[in-house]
């Protein structure tokens, strides 16, 4: 009996076992195909790898040989860097030259000597001698013998200013003494008198006499003497307008 329970019980043991191994055995098949298939997949890959390693080595085998004769090129331009450098260095003596400019200057300088010279050129202008004469006339002072009787007839006229207006006091009436710029009214217009030095000087005797001042005194009172020895004369004198007209003039002994 005991034979028989130990029969069956190893029986019974055996179809667990084998229902237990059997589904198994598939997947164990499935896992060798599947590690053969991931064995061909890495093969392609690693072809592939091969593949694209020697395609990449053949790209870069003409920038490896482009960068090789790139090399020399960066050598030429280290070697031509120190020849800039010595170029730069030098470039100090150019400036050095540039100082030397101011000279220009100096000579431009000496222009005005030049135009000194220019100053002497003209030759054909009279001389002043000429020109002198013409200024101041050398002639003798004009013999003239005076009308009337020599008694005073007028105050001082010594005090009467070189320009404008003074007073003249004759025979008790008041008029006028210009030394320069005399102007006198007539009709719509003016009578300009010439200076006084342009009339010339006149000997009375053995005096001489300069003119002094013109006088606004009519004829009848412009004779005789003033307190002063000046004489009183009545006379043509030129206008600046260029007419003739009598006046009355101071002479004195003095100018």
């Amino acid at each position: 009996m005991l034979r028989k329970l130990a029969l069956t019980l190893f029986a019974a043991a055996l179809l667990a076992a084998t229902s237990l191994f059997a589904p198994c055995t598939p997947s164990a098949a499935q896992a060798a195909s599947a590690t053969g298939t991931d064995l061909s997949a890495q093969q392609q890959q690693d072809k592939k790898g091969k593949k694209g390693k020697a395609a990449r080595a053949r790209k870069s085998a003409p920038k490896a040989a482009r960068q090789q004769k790139a090399a020399p090129r960066a050598a030429r331009h280290q070697r031509a860097a120190p020849r800039a450098a010595r170029q730069r260095q030098a470039a100090p003596r150019v400036s050095r030259q540039r100082k030397a400019t101011p000279r220009a200057a100096r000579h431009h300088k000496a222009t005005p000597r030049v135009t000194r010279q220019r100053k002497v050129i003209p030759k054909g202008t009279a001389p002043a001698t000429t020109s002198r004469k013409a200024i101041s006339p050398a002639a003798a002072p004009r013999v003239v013998t005076p009308r009337g009787t020599k008694i005073v007839t007028a105050a001082r006229l010594r005090g009467v200013p070189a320009r404008g207006a003074g007073r003249a006091v004759i025979r008790g009436h008041n008029y006028s003494a210009w030394r320069s710029g005399y102007r006198r009214r007539h009709g719509s217009g003016w009578w300009t008198f010439v200076a006084l030095s342009t009339l010339g000087a006149i000997a009375i005797g053995s005096t001489d006499y300069y003119p002094y001042a013109y006088i606004s005194a009519p004829e009848p009172y412009c004779e005789g003497l003033t307190e002063d020895g000046c004489e009183l004369m009545w006379q043509q004198v030129e206008t600046v307008e260029g007419d003739v007209v009598d006046q009355c003039v101071a002479y004195c002994p003095w100018q």
